[in-house]
């Protein structure tokens, strides 16, 4: 009963408002105490945290896999910026500043082309990753 509703001389009796008796908790068990866990919880525990870690590597190997597609896209967008300058490469202007640019066009597509190897190669990279992370995330659910 709360306190400004008892009458004025209203001993409490040592229950808490929730009519517990005062140094018990809802579970039955006085305060202090704690419940020992059985054999049966350590085996679920243990079968609860194989299930996370399932769960946490199939989640990582999502990951890895968009990861993988990111890089593929970005190998794709290489491909298409190497078509915009061979397009400008093959221009014909014969003038010394038209040459010129048409060298500085060239030199930039020489390096696109190795960047976008090396954006294919890390893309297969990744990919292969993600199978390994798909593989481990198998052996630890079985």
């Amino acid at each position: 009963m709360p306190s400004e509703m008892r009458p004025s001389g209203m001993q409490t009796s040592g229950m808490q408002a929730s009519g517990m008796p005062s140094g018990m908790r809802p579970s039955g068990m006085p305060s202090g105490m704690h419940p020992r866990p059985s054999g049966n919880v350590a085996v679920l525990d243990a079968r609860a945290a194989e299930a996370a870690d399932s769960l946490a590597c199939a989640s990582r190997c999502y990951e890895v896999q968009q990861l993988a597609a990111r890089v593929a896209r970005c190998a794709d967008e290489a491909d298409a910026v190497l078509a915009s300058l061979t397009r400008l490469e093959l221009q014909t202007w014969q003038s010394p500043a038209g040459r010129a640019y048409r060298l500085s066009i060239a030199l930039q597509a020489a390096s696109l082309r190795r960047s976008r190897s090396g954006l294919q190669e890390a893309a297969a990279t990744v990919l292969r990753h993600a199978q390994n992370v798909a593989l481990s995330a198998g052996r630890l659910g079985s």
